[in-house]
């Protein structure tokens, strides 16, 4: 099992933006707890569950163990963890509403 996180490439308010996904929703929820993320910047979407990272929380989490995945090297993978991802959003769970300046709005 593992947590991943892909290339920061979105730009929002300043700064790159990568997402956070993992092979289970414990998981990622522990990983967002060692980063110090509130529970309420969980994206419970339909398009993947996931957190949104700065480039620099992408580094910490990287360094905590998570795997980094590029959308242009590691293509299967990605596609599997989004997969992953989407089949977990809105499982069971209330849509988070994350912080309006914590968020990237994808």
């Amino acid at each position: 099992m593992s947590v991943y996180v892909d290339d920061a490439v979105v730009l929002w308010r300043g700064q790159r933006w990568a997402h956070m996904m993992a092979d289970s929703l414990d998981e990622l929820h522990a990983m967002a707890a060692q980063l110090g993320l509130p529970r309420r910047a969980f994206q419970n979407k339909t398009s993947g569950a996931h957190y949104d990272l700065t480039a620099a929380l992408r580094e910490n989490a990287i360094a905590l163990g998570a795997v980094a995945i590029s959308r242009h090297r590691d293509r299967e993978q990605v596609r599997a963890v989004i997969r992953r991802a989407r089949e977990q959003g809105r499982q069971g769970q209330p849509a988070a509403t994350g912080a309006a300046d914590s968020s990237c709005p994808r």
